[in-house]
């Protein structure tokens, strides 16, 4: 397992259209992806965990990818997060 920490930059947090961006991209990888916020474990893969989750802008998140691919997707899904997931 790898991991690593962010913070959610996106005005209106982890919205619909992020969600959708980094669940789609995160599908592309043979390993689980977790995140913590909050005290919560989220399936990133899953929109509906993801949206539940109302991950707020300025939140420190970590990801956790455990699995086949685990460094590339880890490493995609930070890259993902620090660009602000397409909305900055």
């Amino acid at each position: 397992m790898v991991s690593a920490k962010t913070k959610v930059i996106n005005p209106q947090g982890m919205h619909m259209r992020p969600a959708q961006v980094f669940v789609g991209e995160m599908g592309k990888f043979k390993c689980d992806v977790t995140l913590l916020c909050n005290g919560k474990t989220i399936n990133a893969k899953s929109i509906m965990n993801l949206m539940a989750a109302c991950i707020k802008q300025g939140c420190e998140i970590e990801i956790q990818c455990s699995g086949e691919q685990e460094n590339e997707a880890l490493a995609r899904a930070v890259e993902l997060v620090d660009s602000g997931l397409g909305d900055l």
